[in-house]
């Protein structure tokens, strides 16, 4: 369950007061009129309602598609590369200054994060790649949402869900992935924690993790089989029982492990960035947490399989400790109080009235949705191992200190950079019209979206007489 992430919003800019191209001197405009797009998107889409705001990233997706090339055409002119064949004269008029929300520092509880006033044109490729990737996240998100949704998705509908979830997230790994390599140059890092170094490695790390955990989700049935029971229109407890196939589970937990190990990277890193959004570690945390319970869940089922049931309930009760749903001692697990437990039900379907919103879920990362997988299992191996094979559980800490090395299923894919073709570039050798201006967008900043603070009402002043008092003095 991918992390919720919140599209940033921008100011409104001009690049032709910033640049100008005698070789192309179209380029600044159009890139202004492309960024206009990008803009008025990205306002639109945070004031869509969250229930809805799945059905407009494609929207956004294909601004950012479009307005992304200018940016690395106006780079290229700035460092004396070509593009699309084409050598571009670019000439710095004075300084870029623009403004980014940064939507992944902390800041305090119902306080939107201001504006930060960022310096060159490297600072805009950075956020608007990052938006870029953010976005291919949520589209991963909006198709994994249909896998947990009240109706039961065929296997076609889930196959075809999964394999563009694993896209998107490939996708968005390979855009911070080359933000990474490209930051390397830098000799200080930026006043947005968005875009620093430890960010963008951990939302790599964070990317591939997940990409990692769908490729297990593809084939694992036992989700599947919770989804089924908790679902209440369905009826066919009625007449047959669920049927689970075998599943490769040395292998999946082998997935699993590498899986929660980029996780644990990807906390490691946010732990040396300043003042990251505390959801982001959160959600960072459960995912390892829950990569590593699933681990533990299959090498259960490697060992049911084999007839260890025994081992089987070991690996679970360990799965539950990982997840952070029980202690386990030296000997025996410690019975959970009926207040946890009524604390975890409550959680439980906290979620499940998200999911079925739509709203704000899987900022768990699945870690419910696990538990609930390792409770349904451990309760029926131990019903079965107390009245039919009597096996003696050991102690989980041994098998957890003794688990495999994880597997990388991904490689990582190379990013490619957008460059405009050249019908573009040809065009852009035109002069601009006189009366021609730049599309900076329709929308409007809102009241959050200024950084100008108004002042406080006068208190007991009669309503509307607010300008006849001085700023700064206080009314008696």
């Amino acid at each position: 369950m991918p992390f919720p992430f919140s599209l940033p919003t921008t100011s409104s800019i001009s690049f032709t007061d910033f640049f100008s191209s005698s070789t192309h001197p179209s380029l600044p405009l159009c890139a202004t009129t492309a960024r206009g797009v990008v803009r008025d998107a990205l306002k639109k889409h945070k004031r869509i309602p969250p229930s809805s705001q799945a059905s407009n990233l494609p929207t956004v997706h294909t601004a950012l598609n479009e307005y992304i090339p200018y940016l690395f055409a106006l780079d290229a002119g700035l460092s004396g590369t070509n593009c699309a064949g084409e050598e571009i004269d670019l000439v710095l008029v004075r300084e870029l200054e623009v403004e980014w929300r940064s939507t992944l520092a902390a800041t305090l509880p119902g306080r939107e994060p201001p504006r930060i006033k960022l310096k060159s044109l490297e600072s805009e490729l950075f956020f608007a790649l990052s938006t870029f990737a953010y976005v291919h996240s949520l589209q991963a998100r909006a198709q994994l949402h249909t896998l947990y949704n009240a109706s039961l998705p065929t296997p076609e509908q889930r196959a075809t869900a999964i394999g563009a979830a694993m896209k998107h997230f490939l996708d968005a790994n390979a855009v911070h992935t080359y933000l990474v390599n490209r930051a390397g140059q830098w000799h200080s890092q930026p006043a947005a924690v968005d875009i620093t170094i430890p960010v963008l490695g951990a939302l790599a790390e964070l990317t591939m993790a997940e990409a990692t955990l769908i490729t297990v989700l593809k084939d694992d049935p036992y989700p599947g089989v919770v989804l089924e029971d908790r679902n209440k229109q369905s009826r066919d407890w009625m007449y047959k029982a669920v049927e689970i196939p075998k599943v490769r589970a040395h292998l999946f937990a082998r997935l699993c492990l590498a899986a929660s190990e980029h996780a644990a990277k990807a906390q490691s890193m946010l732990g040396r960035a300043s003042k990251v959004d505390e959801s982001l570690s959160k959600y960072t945390d459960d995912l390892r947490r829950t990569a590593k319970g699933k681990a533990c869940r299959f090498l259960g089922i490697d060992a049911e399989l084999a007839g260890k049931t025994g081992d089987g309930i070991a690996w679970l009760r360990g799965a539950k400790k990982e997840l952070g749903f029980s202690a386990v001692g030296a000997e025996e697990e410690k019975k959970a109080s009926g207040l946890s437990k009524l604390k975890k039900e409550w959680q439980e379907k906290r979620e499940d009235r998200k999911i079925e919103k739509g709203e704000g879920w899987g900022t768990d990362a699945g870690k419910f949705e696990e538990g609930r997988v390792v409770d349904m299992l451990l309760q029926k191996w131990e019903k079965m191992n107390d009245t039919m094979g009597v096996q003696i559980v050991p102690p989980s800490e041994p098998l957890l200190a003794g688990m495999p090395s994880g597997r990388e299923y991904h490689s990582a894919k190379m990013f490619v950079t957008p460059a405009l073709d050249e019908d573009a570039i040809v065009r852009m050798r035109a002069p601009p019209d006189p009366g021609d201006a730049a599309f900076k967008g329709d929308e409007d900043d809102s009241g959050d979206d200024d950084e100008r603070v108004s002042a406080p009402p006068v208190v007991g002043a009669f309503p509307g007489t607010k300008s006849e008092y001085p700023g700064g003095s206080a009314y008696y």
